[in-house]
């Protein structure tokens, strides 16, 4: 567990450090509103989650260890965006329609509605 654990955090600092790299290396060249790195960072890591869950599934099999590197720790790092389109996915290949839809649903509709909520908590607290 605890040697999983540790390369969870290698690989998750590793993605969070390129998607930083992304982020300044975007503003750089693009401005604008619309948040273009993060659309980058989003589209890429999906990308990038696929092309390794299917590497990992060809033999000969690749252990847990570099799953734990690279897709939960790199790719959580990166972006959790990959792992919820990957675990969609799963649901529609299972023919879990209405659960795919209804995850989709509930994660970005009660993600948005859990950003305001943080944002007016922080708010509240901070006025008092």
């Amino acid at each position: 567990m605890i040697k999983q654990l540790i390369l969870v955090g290698i690989g998750g600092g590793l993605g969070s450090m390129l998607r930083f790299l992304v982020s300044v290396s975007t503003s750089r060249f693009v401005h604008g509103t619309f948040p273009l790195s993060t659309l980058l960072v989003n589209l890429s890591g999906c990308f990038l989650i696929g092309v390794l869950v299917g590497i990992f599934s060809q033999p000969p099999h690749v252990g847990n260890n570099m799953r734990f590197l690279l897709i939960t720790g790199f790719c959580g790092g990166y972006t959790t965006f990959s792992t919820f389109a990957h675990e969609n996915l799963l649901l529609i290949e299972n023919q879990q329609i209405p659960l795919a839809i209804g995850y989709t649903l509930l994660s970005v509709v009660l993600g948005i509605a859990l950003v305001w909520a943080g944002i007016w908590v922080s708010q509240v607290a901070y006025s008092r």
